[in-house]
C-alpha cells in the first residue's frame, strides 16, 4: 500500500516519515530506504538523513502491520576510522536487504548513518555472510573505501578464516578441498559442486573433535556463495544446523567468521579476530 504525506516544514526524511506513520520506528524508515520503499515528489530516496522542505510530496509503500514488529539493532562496532567500521554480526541478521519489501534491520541500515554518498540497500558493504554466519564484516563509510576494500577481495588479498562445527570427523583432517560450484537448477535457492561452476579452493584443518562432531578451521582461497557450507557437504561432513545443506537440525548454523586481515584504505595492514562462541566449543566437549 502507497501513503502520500506533504511535507509542510523542512526535516531529516526518518524523522518526518517516523511521525507520518503512526507507530513506525526510524529503524523501520530505514528498513523501507534499504528497499527503494520511500520517494520525494517521485523520485526514490535511499539515505535516510535527506532533507524534506514544505511543498515536498513524501511516497511510502508499507505494510501497516509490520510497522510496529521491525526490531531495533544495535551491531557491536571492533574498529573505527574515517573509512570504515568493523563490525560483528549475529546469527540470524541479513548484511543487505535482497530487493523484496522485508521490514527487518539490516547490516546495511546499521551502518548507514556512518556512511557518506552511498544512497543504496547495499551501501557502506563490502562483502557478505550468509544470514545463518555470524561474525567479521567490514564496511566502507565512502565511494573511494568501498573501491579498495572490494578491489583487495576481488584481488584474493584478503585472508578470512572461519570457525565451524562440522558433523562426523573428515577422513583427512587436514586438506584442501577444490570443487567448482555452481548454482542447483533443482534447487535455485541452493548451490552444489559441479563440473560447470566456478573455480572453488578451501581449506580446512580439524582443531578438535569427539566421535561424532569435529571443530574446523575454514580458510577460503575463493569467495563462492555457500562455499565453506558446500566443500563441507560434499566431503560427507555438512556443518551442524545447516540443514539447507545437509545438516542436522540444531539451535543455530554452527559456522562463524573468525578473523580477518586485510590492507586499509590509510595503508595500514590489520587483523581483525572475534570471539568464536562457547556454543562452538561446548558441542564438541560435550558430544
Amino acid at each position: 500500500m502507497i501513503q502520500k504525506f506533504d511535507v509542510e516544514e523542512t526535516s531529516r526524511l526518518d524523522v518526518f516519515v517516523a511521525k507520518s506513520i503512526e507507530g513506525a520506528s526510524r529503524s523501520f524508515v530505514s528498513s523501507l530506504c534499504d528497499q527503494g520503499k520511500v520517494s520525494i515528489n517521485g523520485t526514490v530516496i535511499y539515505k535516510v538523513s535527506s532533507k524534506v522542505h514544505g511543498g515536498d510530496v513524501v511516497s511510502v509503500a508499507y505494510d501497516k502491520d509490520a510497522a510496529e514488529t521491525v526490531p531495533e539493532i544495535n551491531l557491536e562496532i571492533l574498529y573505527e576510522d574515517d573509512d570504515c567500521l568493523v563490525v560483528v554480526k549475529p546469527e540470524g541478521v541479513l548484511t543487505h536487504s535482497k530487493g523484496a519489501f522485508n521490514p527487518e534491520a539490516t547490516v546495511s541500515s546499521f551502518i548507514r548513518p556512518y556512511t557518506t554518498g552511498m544512497e543504496d540497500n547495499r551501501g557502506g558493504i563490502v562483502h557478505r555472510l550468509d544470514r545463518v554466519t555470524s561474525g567479521l564484516l567490514i564496511c566502507a563509510k565512502n565511494d573511494k573505501a568501498i573501491d579498495w576494500l572490494q578491489k583487495q577481495f576481488a584481488e584474493r588479498k584478503v585472508k578470512k578464516e572461519y570457525i565451524a562445527v562440522v558433523e562426523g570427523v573428515p577422513e583427512t583432517l587436514e586438506a584442501n578441498i577444490e570443487m567448482p560450484i555452481e548454482r542447483n537448477p533443482k534447487k535455485p535457492q541452493t548451490f552444489r559442486a559441479g563440473p560447470n561452476g566456478k573455480k572453488a579452493e578451501t581449506y580446512y584443518k580439524v582443531l578438535k573433535h569427539s566421535d561424532t562432531m569435529s571443530l574446523v578451521e575454514l580458510k577460503p582461497h575463493t569467495g563462492r556463495t555457500h562455499q565453506l557450507r558446500v566443500h563441507m557437504q560434499q566431503i560427507g561432513n555438512p556443518i551442524l544446523g545447516d540443514v539447507l545443506y545437509g545438516g542436522q537440525p540444531a539451535d543455530r548454523t554452527y559456522l562463524h567468521a573468525h578473523s580477518l586481515t586485510l590492507t586499509l584504505p590509510n595503508g595500514s595492514v590489520k587483523t581483525f579476530i572475534c570471539a568464536v562462541p562457547s556454543s562452538f566449543n561446548d558441542r564438541i566437549d560435550n558430544a
